[in-house]
């Protein structure tokens, strides 16, 4: 059975991730709106803002990987809807492949997009001035938290997708999750921020993450932020794939 799953998703991956290559478009798009985002704030409010780091864009560009992926799986629950209307699902139903394979398929291929989106950003990042003295390891785990992030914003993007009547309700929902970094440690110090919005901002998992992600690019002790972002992610992740899954089942029944 686990062969047979995994060799159907393969198939279906492929599939999905041709999609992508004949429309690159849906990556570019993904990317230009965190790049403007680091463009306006280095180039125009940097100067205004500060955070006690010597470089604003190595400061702000944690926020602005999460808001790539935030934008990004925008894309997953259109292309989720766009299949479920299209009969897509209900064809390979028919078929003897796994059943959720053809979801599987759709979640690797948003995590695959997203690490491209992700890679671009950073090369601009890198040409706007951004350095980071950080070692091989704490790469990886910067690499590991935005991989584990982007599976569970995924599978939250796998509910409207999947249940959304519309093409619009389908990737409105990832507008509050582009906006959340506004509200954390993103791109100014919570201890600038009024009492509400501070105790907000410092209890909600985007200033966790962003806070680990930044301290692993220059090499500063991470402390407790690494395991809150963990325990943050993987909360998100369960939490999401238990409803997503619920969603796909009564969908296909």
């Amino acid at each position: 059975m686990s062969k047979h799953f995994f060799g159907d998703t393969a198939v279906l991956l492929g599939r999905s991730l041709r999609h992508i290559t004949r429309s690159p478009d849906t990556i570019i798009t993904t990317a230009i709106m965190p790049i403007a985002m680091m463009l306006m704030f280095v180039y125009v409010f940097g100067g205004a803002i500060r955070t006690g780091s010597d470089s604003y864009v190595n400061y702000m560009l944690p926020g602005i990987l999460l808001i790539t992926v935030a934008s990004g799986i925008a894309y997953t629950a259109y292309r989720l809807f766009m299949d479920m209307k299209g009969g897509i699902f209900e064809r390979f139903q028919s078929m003897p492949t796994a059943r959720s394979s053809v979801l599987w398929a759709h979640v690797l291929t948003s995590l695959v997009a997203n690490l491209i989106s992700l890679v671009v950003v950073m090369l601009v990042a890198l040409l706007m001035g951004f350095r980071s003295g950080a070692g091989v390891p704490a790469w990886l785990s910067v690499a590991g938290i935005l991989i584990l992030f982007t599976l569970a914003l995924t599978w939250i993007a796998v509910i409207p997708g999947l249940s959304a009547k519309t093409m619009e309700g389908a990737s409105a929902f990832s507008y509050p999750l582009i906006f959340l970094p506004f509200l954390s440690s993103a791109f100014v110090p919570t201890d600038t921020m009024p009492g509400p919005v501070r105790a907000f901002a410092e209890h909600q998992p985007v200033t966790s993450i962003v806070n680990a992600i930044r301290a692993l690019f220059t090499g500063q002790p991470v402390g407790t932020d690494i395991w809150v972002a963990l325990a943050w992610c993987a909360g998100i992740l369960a939490v999401a794939y238990v409803f997503a899954m619920r969603t796909y089942r009564r969908k296909i029944s």
